[in-house]
């Protein structure tokens, strides 16, 4: 294993500043869409904390789905069989929309007044199988000298885990992260947006965050907050790219087989 700074980190890295700038250019776009009206632009520490409070659900998501899938992956590639078994139950799993049994889900965390779960619950659900599928993929990519020479030198357990499997993936495991949470980011809306999908509820039962002021902001004719929300949000976005995802990056490329 040793630094090689392969095709897709090369393209990711110059497809980022052509991302912002078509950004930019659409939330120019956007403005025109909703004009500025008498009622004030939220304040920029409202912005911030709605910024905050769907960073923690994301955060509560994203753990979540790394618990679930590590061991899902490597269960689906224990051999032949358990791949046979396993796959085809993911991809069936993956394939079904997860919105379309939301309603379900908000009834039932609805039964123990616990709606913000049903938020991080469909995060949670947009986000595994990007990371499994990394996962499985990643583990399917190490050489089986690698595995055979751990066997020969009795690396069982959590040792092996720690110092031959967890390095051997984390190319995946980091590629898998960031689908995981642009797929996050995606449905954050749906997911903070919840009065649609409760029998007569209003823009009360909604979760604040970002998502929720951003569906919210122009039906209550502020125009100036959603830009301010769209610009907080492609800031954030920006700001865990350069600084946690192209650092990832960069680091677990030292770790890749060629």
């Amino acid at each position: 294993m040793h630094r090689h700074h392969g095709p897709a980190l090369r393209a990711h890295a110059a497809f980022t500043p052509f991302f912002l700038l078509v950004v930019a250019f659409g939330i120019f776009g956007i403005a025109s869409l909703f004009p500025f009206s008498p009622a004030p632009v939220a304040p920029p520490s409202y912005i911030a904390a709605a910024l905050a409070a769907t960073f923690m659900r994301l955060m509560a998501a994203y753990i979540a789905a790394v618990i679930c899938a590590v061991p899902l992956a490597i269960l689906a590639t224990r051999g032949a069989l358990m791949e046979k078994i396993f796959l085809p139950v993911f991809d069936i799993l993956q394939s079904v929309p997860t919105l379309a049994f939301f309603p379900l889900v908000i009834a039932i965390f609805l039964q123990y007044g616990f709606v913000n779960g049903a938020a991080v619950f469909i995060l949670f659900l947009n986000m595994l199988w990007n990371i499994v599928f990394s996962l499985i993929a990643g583990i399917g990519a190490v050489p089986h000298e690698i595995f055979s020479a751990a066997r020969v030198f009795n690396m069982r357990g959590a040792f092996f885990f720690k110092r031959v499997l967890l390095p051997a993936i984390l190319p995946a495991f980091v590629t898998g992260s960031l689908f995981a949470w642009a797929e996050g980011w995606n449905v954050v809306i749906i997911a903070e947006v919840l009065h649609t999908y409760i029998p007569g509820g209003t823009s009360a039962n909604d979760l604040f965050g970002i998502g929720s002021v951003l569906a919210n902001a122009p039906a209550s004719g502020s125009g100036a907050t959603f830009i301010a929300a769209i610009l907080g949000l492609v800031g954030l976005i920006a700001v865990l790219n350069f600084v946690v995802w192209q650092r990832l990056l960069h680091y677990a490329e030292t770790y890749r087989f060629e």
